[in-house]
């Protein structure tokens, strides 16, 4: 933040000002994107099949999601434009023996070859990129046919702005205060018009909200059935015609 009064809203920063503390769980709002893992997979498994599967992670951060999936059997490419969170996963993977290729990147330019994995992950990051078409484009062109694409997103409606900025970044500290702009959240219906425009087959979306808490205070994460504040989804690329 520049002064006491401004707050530079999708402040990516944090990313890399938490990578040598991202495994350690020191820090709170780290902490609850480590805890939404479970969660999403647990969503996610009905979709996939991920032992052999070729996955990229889309926006890893320091990885949590990647070692979840590559422990289930799936080979995993990480991407993310923050560079120490990168350097962190790459650290953290060679500690606990996974093979995970982690690269420096944005998802409007992936670095990878056309058909080139089998599963697209992306979760908390739709809302933060600067062309949500082009990274979708991009998702489309690296996934094979048939390929599948999962995700989650923060809506856009005063309930989600309240919930996530209000609530979360300015009162319980689960997320620094500027990890998002509420302008750049998602409305189901416009998230869906854009994956159809980029070629995908759209499934239905879900919910996926607090549902406990750990010993520490923290929640834990799992399906909801609504999709007011923060929804997943899964979508397929249409198999090529012979």
């Amino acid at each position: 933040m520049p002064d006491g009064s401004t707050i530079v809203r999708n402040d990516l920063s944090i990313y890399d000002a938490e990578a040598d503390r991202w495994w350690s769980d020191e820090t709170r709002w780290v902490r609850t994107l480590k805890n939404m893992v479970p969660g999403r997979l647990a969503y996610f498994d009905r979709f996939v099949h991920w032992p052999g599967a070729q996955v990229l992670d889309l926006g890893c951060a320091g990885g949590f999601m990647a070692e979840a999936i590559a422990k289930k059997g799936a080979w995993v490419t990480g991407i993310d434009p923050a560079a120490q969170a990168i350097s962190a996963a790459q650290a953290h993977a060679a500690e606990t023996g996974l093979e995970i290729r982690y690269d420096v990147g944005v998802g409007e330019a992936l670095p990878y070859d056309d058909d080139a994995f089998d599963i697209v992950v992306c979760v908390d990051v739709l809302e933060h990129v600067a062309d949500l078409s082009k990274v979708l484009s991009e998702v489309d062109r690296v996934l094979k046919p048939g390929g599948v694409f999962l995700f989650d997103t923060i809506n856009r409606n005063p309930l989600a702005r309240f919930a996530v900025i209000t609530l979360a970044e300015d009162t319980l500290g689960l997320l620094p205060k500027g990890t998002h702009d509420p302008e750049m959240f998602i409305k189901p219906d416009e998230l869906r018009t854009a994956l159809e425009a980029s070629g995908f087959e759209v499934g239905p979306f879900t919910g996926l909200g607090p549902r406990g808490l750990t010993r520490r205070g923290d929640f834990t994460f799992g399906r909801l059935p609504g999709t007011a504040i923060i929804y997943m989804g899964h979508a397929v690329t249409p198999t090529k015609a012979e």
